[in-house]
């Protein structure tokens, strides 16, 4: 690989070019593995690899000098770029992970039928509302490095920058403010631009803005997985499964990145709501030459329920039965064991099927969609209802921890910081609000500035919708500390005190208030597919019927109608009550989304029964 940076120096605002000759540390990167380099050194496994960066005094000249940089290439092969191909030269990423559960072998040779099949799921791109941008600002005097990133994980931005720059991590500071929308994509893909810009920043010794082009961004930064998978399930006449055993692959691109976590998730949800008795499944990851796919919404989950709705859809159509018939036949009851011997508790989705079917008013509308495709040549409706469970915790355990910062000012004022970022779904807003209730002031008092490592140190990545309850319990810890403290000042004429000068009173008692919150989950969460175990702290649990019309001749289609119930259950939501006490948490407790869900996705019918099982 030879470059060539003659004629992009002669642009006009031209300040440098930066490769990996110039980093001061590693160059070595990646999120769970550090199997990547910030700048490609020799081989290019893909096309969207970092090779340099061109700094120039603006966007328009960096933008015009980049294009002119010439680069030579020797091509290498073989170039591996599907999971067929993988599969054909064995180009793999770890070793192949397996779950057990019973006798597949046994159950399926004997099962009354067997069906056979494989299942092709794309890639997506996040397409999120902003792209990737970031800053380094440098200190020259205190060889610090300050960097403003979107990202969902900015201890980890942290930590791979003081790697490349060769300094330790408490010279390194990541600031989050907000990021635009994420979806998993600013998780770890988010990190080497970051990173590039530091070495940049520290070279020239001026701070460095980088803001990524949308179509860069897409070439470089990783799409949702495209998964490969082969079933075989085993059950009788009336549709009952006893068997199943499946192969997943995914394609990783060319690197770990998250992959192997991703293949992890998707192997836990392969079963959606169904007891299939005796389950073997396999996942494989696949290292082909693309852009390092990466962490997406749902993270592998989306593809395993599609994957196992499809089996549905498969022996009901076999049987010529109703899916719906199948898919209560099949479901988990109370108590039941997942195939990952999880038991299932506080299990609500026969009930939540039973309602919907009643309230959508499902068995009469099948009937009136059959009619529709009867007497339309070109149109057609299709009507479902499809349950699912989404389990709530990281699985690798490490990661259920969370911290908190909570300072209150002598005018009354609080200055939160917690370890989530912000990037659109309302965590602020969650956490503000849990504050204010322990504290037991007024919303409008508590602030949130920023997401920052110097304030909360040794972040958990905002992912795997664990958040809310895990921030949301930190900061709950850190403000019953300082609340204990000042309820010790409510007695006599201090009884009515208002918050404002309740809290200038415990300044003038010299009562600390500042406090440290901390939470790590308790639970035996994480995954151990050694010993054919996982855990999830609980599942968020859901049904929703759906009716489409489709224009068979020119693919348009509308959305008719969509009814959503369901049971969600929340660690971190209470209520408190005007005299102080606490309501039992265990009772029933709901933020309204109604208007978002109704409006924004146009939803018709829109029903959450949330539980709240207290966790210490």
């Amino acid at each position: 690989m030879l470059i060539d940076c003659s004629a992009a120096s002669c642009v006009p605002g031209f300040v440098s070019f930066v490769n990996h000759q110039d980093i001061p540390g590693r160059n070595d990167t990646g999120d769970m593995f550090q199997d990547e380099e910030v700048f490609v050194s020799s081989i290019v496994m893909c096309v969207g690899a970092i090779i340099g960066l061109v700094l120039c005094e603006t966007e328009q000249a960096a933008n015009k000098a980049a294009q002119l940089v010439q680069i030579e290439y020797e091509l290498l092969s073989p170039t591996i770029l599907t999971i067929d191909e993988a599969i054909e030269h064995e180009s793999y990423l770890g070793d192949e992970q397996r779950l057990r559960q019973g006798d597949p072998e046994k159950a399926l040779a004997e099962a009354e039928h067997t069906l056979t099949g494989t299942v092709f799921i794309g890639g997506q791109e996040h397409f999120y509302l902003e792209t990737n941008c970031c800053m380094a600002i440098p200190s020259n005097d205190e060889q610090e490095m300050i960097l403003y990133s979107a990202t969902q994980n900015p201890s980890k931005t942290q930590e791979l920058a003081a790697l490349a720059l060769g300094v330790d991590s408490n010279q390194v500071i990541c600031r989050v403010k907000r990021m635009g929308g994420g979806f998993g994509g600013k998780e770890s893909r988010s990190i080497t631009p970051c990173v590039a810009i530091a070495v940049a920043a520290v070279k020239v010794g001026r701070p460095v803005r980088l803001n990524i082009e949308r179509d860069i961004d897409m070439s470089i930064t990783g799409h949702r997985h495209p998964f490969k998978v082969l079933y075989n399930v085993g059950f009788n006449s009336e549709g009952r499964f006893s068997a199943l055993d499946v192969r997943l692959w995914n394609n990783a691109g060319y690197s770990y990145d998250l992959s192997m976590n991703v293949m992890v998730r998707a192997m836990l949800h392969i079963d959606n709501t169904y007891q299939f008795h005796n389950v073997q499944v396999r996942g494989q990851v696949c290292k082909t030459h693309l852009p390092s796919n990466t962490a997406f919404r749902g993270f592998g989950g989306p593809q395993a329920l599609f994957v196992c709705e499809t089996i549905v859809e498969h022996v009901a159509a076999y049987l010529k039965l109703d899916p719906v018939t199948v898919r209560l036949r099949n479901l988990y009851q109370e108590g039941d064991l997942t195939h990952f011997a999880q038991p299932l508790e506080r299990w609500h989705i026969p009930r939540l099927m039973e309602e919907l079917i009643k309230s959508s008013d499902f068995i009469e509308r099948q009937k009136l969609v059959q009619e529709f495709n009867k007497s339309n040549t070109y149109r057609k409706r299709g009507l479902s209802i499809l349950p699912t469970k989404f389990g709530i915790a990281f699985t690798a355990k490490f990661f259920n921890q969370a911290g908190a910062l909570v300072h209150i000012y002598k005018d009354g004022s609080v200055l939160l910081t917690h370890g989530g970022t912000e990037m659109g779904q309302a965590l602020h807003t969650k956490m503000i609000s849990i504050a204010a209730e322990v504290l037991g002031c007024e919303v409008n008092r508590v602030r949130i500035s920023e997401t920052s490592t110097d304030t909360v140190a040794n972040t958990s990545p905002t992912a795997a919708s664990v958040s809310s309850d895990l921030n949301g319990m930190a900061v709950q810890n850190a403000c019953e500390q300082i609340r204990e403290r000042l309820d010790k000042l409510r007695v006599g004429e201090n009884a009515n005190l208002s918050w404002e000068d309740l809290v200038k009173r415990a300044y003038f008692e010299r009562i600390d208030l500042c406090a440290h919150g901390f939470y790590a989950a308790s639970e035996p969460l994480g995954a151990d597919f050694a010993n054919n175990r996982a855990s999830y702290n609980y599942f968020t649990q859901g049904t929703a019927v759906s009716e489409v019309e489709l224009d068979t001749l020119t693919g348009d289609w509308h959305l008719l109608r969509v009814d959503i119930l369901m049971v969600t259950t929340f660690l971190c939501v209470f209520i408190r009550m005007k005299s102080s006490q606490f309501i039992d948490r265990r009772m029933l407790a709901l933020h309204s989304i109604h208007k978002l869900i109704l409006d924004k996705l146009k939803v018709r019918s829109f029903k959450v029964l949330v539980y709240i099982p207290w966790k210490t």
